[in-house]
């Protein structure tokens, strides 16, 4: 479930195949829960493997993000977990702490609005938007970036991140593109950096100035 309100929430396709690859499990493995899910009204399918959350389904999703979301930051702010590692963590502990200690959490870090890798923390009751904004994959050279949230599927693509000092925060300057399917070149601090589409695509945010705005 979480999943599923995670890839929808990027606005991609929620499919029985995308959820498989997302999982590392096998089509039929996710065909079974989903089963169990729909015969508990938390999921809905439709054509070409389509899957989609009820509104008691994204209820629940929404309630485990934020579970997981405070719980990351509160690994890194407070026991100075790497921000590569602590999504893995929380994966672990999700499930297992209680609602008031979680609330206790969510006092102690002031109520925080996003975790350490830029995601929304949904709120305790009330709508929610993911919000993923532009991926600088698709920026044009000449703009001016600001990193609002990574994709943290990947530890060892955040390590590289944070090492090129790519970070929610940050603003960057998407200089050039190399031909020929090239690198995506960006200037951070007086610095030059090459990015692969790969990396690149992780990375979302806002175009603070555009080539238009600049000319």
């Amino acid at each position: 479930m979480k999943t599923i309100f995670k890839t929808a929430g990027r606005g991609e396709a929620v499919t029985t195949g995308a959820l498989a690859e997302a999982l590392q499990v096998t089509a039929p493995t996710v065909s079974t829960m989903l089963k169990r899910l729909e015969s508990h009204g938390l999921v809905d399918r439709g054509p070409q493997h389509s899957v989609w959350l009820t509104g008691h389904g994204a209820d629940h999703a929404r309630h485990v993000v934020r579970r997981h979301r405070l719980l990351e930051t509160f690994l890194l702010r407070v026991l100075q977990v790497p921000w590569d590692e602590v999504h893995a963590e929380a994966e672990v502990l999700e499930h297992a702490v209680s609602d008031r200690l979680l609330a206790r959490i969510d006092a102690h870090l002031d109520h925080p609005g996003a975790d350490p890798h830029g995601d929304p923390i949904p709120p305790p009751a009330g709508g929610h938007d993911e919000g993923w904004g532009e991926r600088l994959d698709g920026v044009a050279p000449g703009a001016v970036f600001r990193v609002d949230r990574v994709l943290d599927r990947d530890d060892a693509a955040l390590r590289h991140l944070a090492d090129l000092g790519i970070t929610p925060g940050r603003v960057v300057q998407v200089t050039r593109r190399d031909p020929f399917g090239g690198p995506l070149w960006v200037r951070i601090e007086g610095r030059d950096q090459a990015l692969g589409d790969v990396l690149a695509a992780l990375v979302h945010g806002t175009v603070v100035r555009s080539v238009r705005d600049a000319s």
